[in-house]
């Protein structure tokens, strides 16, 4: 369907932009619209006086032919059809618009002067073929390549826009015109990644005489080198101790899928007793010979990889004999059995258990000691300050001839009370 690029409803004349051929627009009664259309649809022309006096209308095609005078079609091509006739209005529909029916329609109306006003169609011209071509089918991961796009025979020419997956990209498009079309061809410079595998690359097309998104694409297909990872399947803690097995798994991909796998040990021969079997290794009975660098080694077309495992052998899990603390009381004896397990890993740990045990001891000790050093002091101390008392109330009886000279002679008696003096020896 065909529409206006001025609106939907005709406006005032005083505003109206008009295309006059024989008159000046001041008071120009006769006015159109220009009008676009897309290639197969249809346009509607329209010719009409703003102040009619029954003037008649004809409308004329762009090499002067009358194609409707008044109601009356002269011309015999009948995608031409009469939509309204009156007075003030000749309306007719062209159908099935082609890029042949561009350019300049009159409207004439026949007053004192005439006046003529054109209308200009013009076709859009969605493109016709949209293509993609990739420079290779197959890309090495780091190579460049080359993607171009092509939309033909478009009007006006299209405008294309690239994506890889949902991000843009930026082309250089160069556009060729021939007969009023144009074909338009976008190059993308584009360097793969392995992880632009399967990733689609988007030509996509914008266009005034397309609805939506009209597009293409290609999926990239991208080789690569193998990836190696190896994975520990037993033991399942990771731990490896003399007399267990070990398996490894050799988890590879690439594109082509690697077919070779091979496990080999690093400066040194493989153990008489590993069993290779495909993409895994298997080695019972571990001991620290064993210990040593295992590389899995995948190649494909494109290159090789490889992935290192460290084999670390420990020693197997081990009771030492237990140390006896005895400890003696009065009634009991009480002893202590410790059972310790060491391996080599945690030697380091139980060393540092054991100086910490005998740092504790040895303090525990000097502080006994100590104190049984500061009870014996103070026992004798007070052992050689304990003396015997004595005061001089009876001094001089010792000499007296019975019991009353001796209280007569005794110093410090009655009298004597305030001179009594105590000694402490």
């Amino acid at each position: 369907m065909g529409y206006e690029v001025d609106g939907n409803s005709p406006p005032d004349i005083s505003e109206e932009k008009c295309h006059v051929c024989e008159a000046a627009c001041d008071g120009q009664n006769l006015f159109t619209k220009d009008v676009t259309v897309i290639e197969g649809e249809v346009a509607t022309i329209s010719c009409q006086v703003n102040k009619s006096d029954d003037s008649v209308i004809q409308l004329l095609n762009p090499n002067r032919q009358t194609i409707y005078f008044r109601d009356f079609r002269p011309l015999k091509d009948s995608r031409f059809q009469l939509l309204n006739f009156s007075s003030s209005e000749l309306k007719v529909s062209l159908t099935n618009v082609s890029i042949s029916d561009e350019g300049r329609y009159f409207c004439q109306l026949y007053t004192d002067p005439p006046q003529e006003s054109y209308t200009t169609i013009t076709v859009l011209v969605p493109p016709r073929n949209l293509m993609i071509d990739i420079q290779k089918d197959t890309a090495v991961e780091g190579e460049e390549i080359e993607v171009n796009c092509t939309a033909m025979a478009s009007k006006p020419a299209t405008t294309i826009r690239w994506f890889k997956g949902n991000k843009e990209l930026k082309g250089k498009s160069e556009v060729e015109e021939w007969s009023d079309m144009y074909t338009v061809t976008s190059q993308l410079m584009l360097k793969v990644h392995k992880e632009d595998d399967g990733v689609p690359v988007i030509c996509q097309v914008e266009h005034p005489a397309v609805t939506g998104n009209l597009q293409t694409q290609r999926y990239l297909e991208v080789q690569y080198k193998p990836q190696v990872h190896i994975q520990m399947t037993y033991p399942l803690q990771g731990l490896t101790r003399e007399g267990d097995s070990l398996e490894l798994t050799c988890e590879v991909t690439g594109k082509p899928q690697p077919v070779m796998v091979n496990w080999v040990r690093v400066d040194d021969e493989m153990p008489q007793h590993a069993v290779l079997s495909g993409p895994n290794l298997f080695i019972n009975n571990l001991n620290k010979t064993d210990n040593g660098t295992y590389r899995c080694e995948a190649s494909n077309i494109v290159g090789k990889a490889h992935s290192d495992y460290m084999l670390y052998v420990y020693d197997p899990p081990t009771t030492i004999p237990p140390p006896t603390t005895t400890t003696t009381t009065t009634t009991t004896t009480t002893t202590t059995i410790l059972t310790i397990i060491t391996d080599s890993r945690a030697g380091e740990e139980g060393t540092i258990g054991a100086v910490d045990h005998a740092v504790i001891g040895g303090v525990v000790a000097v502080v006994v000691f100590a104190m049984l050093c500061l009870l014996i002091i103070l026992g004798r101390y007070f052992a050689r300050h304990k003396g015997t008392y004595f005061t001089h109330e009876a001094k001089g009886a010792d000499d007296a001839a019975d019991a009353d000279t001796a209280i007569i002679n005794a110093e410090g008696g009655q009298n004597n009370s305030e001179e009594k003096k105590e000694y402490f020896i």
